[in-house]
Formats: C-alpha cells, sequence, structure tokens
C-alpha cells in the first residue's frame, strides 16, 4: 500500500462510507489534525483505504485489492473492518483477536460530583506537557492519537484534575470527528474511586457540546469500571461492532510452524 497526502485522502473519502459514532472519527481526525495516516492501494481511483492513528486501524473497500504484503503495516494493530476482510487478515498475521466493543452516545444530562478538597479540574494548556509524561508508562495511551504530550497539551481538546501540580486524571478527545468526538479517560492508580475521570468527562463534554458536536465513549464489552462511567455521564448503547487485534506479520502469508 501507498501513503496517500491529505489532499489525496480528502478525494477519496466517500470510500469509508457513513461515519457513525465511534471509532469511523478516525477518519476525519486524520484528515483535520495530520496526525496518523492514510494509506491505500493506489493513489488514483484506490479500490480499499486504511486510516492508521495510535494503533487503531480504520480498513474500507474491495480486499481482492490487497495481498499479504499489502497488510504487513498493520502488525500490532487493532482493526477495525468489514468481515470481508477477515480472510485477508487471516492469512496476513500470525494471530487475529476478535474483541467486542461498545459504543456509548452521550444522550442524558448528568451532574458532575464535587471534587474532593485540593483538586481542580481545568484544561490542560501547553505548560502541563511534563504532567502528561510523568503519568505511568501505561497510560501513555491517552496522548499517542496527538503525536505526543505536547500535542495534546497544545490541542485544547482534554481536561484534568490536579493536585498540587500532579495530574490525577484526564479526559481528552482522542478522535475528532466533523459530528462526533470520541473520547478517551485515564485516572491514576488509587484514584479511580474518587470519580475524577468522571468530572474531567463532564467537563470536557461540555467542550465538545460548544462546539457542536456529541461525544462518543467506545470501550470492551468486559470492561465494568468503563461502561458504569459512560452510563454515569449520560451516555447511551447506541451500537456494538468487533475489532480485530493482530498479531505479527507473517512474511508472504506463510505461517511459521509452531
Amino acid at each position: 500500500m501507498i501513503e496517500l497526502s491529505s489532499r489525496q485522502l480528502a478525494a477519496h473519502t466517500h470510500l469509508l462510507g457513513d461515519c457513525e459514532p465511534g471509532p469511523a472519527a478516525l477518519a476525519e481526525h486524520v484528515l483535520s489534525t495530520g496526525n496518523g495516516r492514510a494509506l491505500a492501494d493506489r493513489a488514483d481511483q484506490p479500490r480499499t483505504l486504511a486510516l492508521d492513528c495510535a494503533g487503531h486501524v480504520l480498513l474500507r473497500g474491495d480486499p481482492d485489492a490487497l495481498g499479504p504484503a499489502d497488510l504487513a503495516p498493520f502488525a500490532h494493530r487493532r482493526v477495525e473492518a468489514p468481515a470481508r476482510f477477515l480472510p485477508a487478515l487471516d492469512v496476513a498475521f500470525d494471530r487475529v483477536v476478535p474483541s467486542e466493543r461498545m459504543v456509548y452516545v452521550r444522550q442524558q444530562p448528568a451532574a458532575a460530583p464535587r471534587p474532593p478538597r485540593g483538586v481542580t479540574i481545568r484544561p490542560l494548556t501547553s505548560s502541563d506537557a511534563p504532567s502528561l509524561v510523568r503519568l505511568p508508562a501505561e497510560s501513555a495511551w491517552i496522548h499517542a492519537s496527538w503525536g505526543g504530550p505536547s500535542g495534546l497539551c497544545r490541542s485544547g481538546h482534554a481536561w484534568g484534575a490536579f493536585r498540587q501540580g500532579r495530574l490525577l486524571a484526564i479526559a481528552c478527545t482522542y478522535f475528532r470527528g466533523g459530528a462526533h468526538e470520541e473520547i478517551a479517560v485515564v485516572a491514576a492508580p488509587g484514584r479511580r474511586h474518587q470519580r475524577l475521570a468522571l468530572n474531567c468527562l463532564l467537563a470536557l463534554d461540555g467542550d465538545v457540546a460548544a462546539r457542536g458536536r456529541t461525544a462518543t465513549l467506545t470501550c470492551s464489552r468486559h470492561d465494568r469500571p468503563g461502561r458504569l462511567l459512560a452510563w454515569t455521564a449520560g451516555f447511551r448503547l447506541v451500537r456494538e461492532y468487533v475489532h480485530y487485534a493482530t498479531g505479527a506479520w507473517v512474511a508472504h502469508g506463510a505461517r511459521v510452524p509452531v
């Protein structure tokens, strides 16, 4: 596959179909922010289009246009694709693991709880990048879709809970679409019971609404805390889908004997 410029991508977005709530906002995020990349089987009249950002891939079009080598860039990714792509994915990677996902959309009002004493809920600014860097390594994914801590802090699309300069929780727009903004949330270990993530999520939702968009939140079917957070914040389930976690690319589509 070849990488497309932003101009080329804009000319071929019809291949993406309807932009439903949830991860479909990835495509518009790549186009509007320049984070991530677009790939196609060819630049002129492509038959297959892929958007790759922050370890997530949106794959659309005709799987017959692809060979196993074309899928190599999507090793160790979470791929959202129609079922017709499954045979091609299965040949290209040593494992393809399905995961059921649930998409929630903000539909009901919700009141923010009073934050603990000494905690401030506020938007992140460019000076907050060091606080993001100090988060545990397993939380680094939160800023991946903006190119890193500085990119997220400059975006104007994140709220955090701070105490004495330490970032305790954060909610941010992960993928910014034209109609929806897909939200991601992280709370520092030991802080999840304080409902700080809920404070940040509701504060960010106010910004999303002011921008004329609707906030969405996607989590695993098995993520009970994530589902509870969504419900408490006034988000309601609108659809479910499956994405596929890929393993290592298998050269030439030939599996390595176990």
